[in-house]
Parts: structure tokens; sequence; C-alpha cells
């Protein structure tokens, strides 16, 4: 089973609603997380030796990513999705976005 993270900012609106899409495959254990301290969960070195594949929402959280977690993701893909934060939780454009680019990935 691949262990699949999903990171936006604050994992209240993307992130968690990712997780939410993705959490019933059979093929796939997810989890969320926001990059910021005060996010709703906030993402610790121990969730980014967890994950396989790492997917946040903008190029600036990738950066982000690399710069507080780096010797953690020795090895691991990290991948943009490029998803603005535009959308409410589980909002259908959100969720159809997320069903177009996240499969093509796995």
């Amino acid at each position: 089973m691949r262990r699949v993270l999903f990171v936006c900012s604050q994992n209240k609106l993307r992130s968690p609603t990712a997780e939410q899409v993705f959490a019933g495959r059979d093929d796939m254990d997810v989890a969320s997380a926001g990059l910021n301290h005060d996010a709703e969960q906030p993402l610790g070195a121990d969730l980014v030796e967890w994950a396989e594949l790492i997917f946040v929402m903008e190029k600036t959280q990738r950066s982000k990513l690399q710069h507080k977690f780096k010797p953690q993701l020795r090895g691991k893909r990290v991948v943009c999705l490029d998803i603005p934060d535009d959308y409410d939780y589980m909002a259908p454009a959100l969720v159809a976005l997320l069903q177009a680019r996240v499969p093509k990935h796995l």
C-alpha cells in the first residue's frame, strides 16, 4: 500500500479535501497536513518520513517543504499540483481538479 501525503498551508481546505477524496482507495494510505505552524494538523518530520509520495498544492509550498524537511525528503517524490487557494473544503471544482491531477502521479 502506498503512503501518500497531501500538504497545503493551513490544512483546512485543499489538503484535507485531497485526503478525503483519496481515503477510500484500497491501494493508498493517505494523510494531510499544513506547513504553517498554526495549521489544523501541522506537518512534522515524522509524517514526512512516513510518506512515500508527497503532494503540495503550490510551488512555494514545495520550497518551504524542502527547506524545513530536507533530511527527511531524501528519496521522496514531491509533486506540485498547482492548485491555488481559491476553493472551499470539498468544493466540486477542487474535487474535480484533484481527481484529474493526482492519479497520473500514482
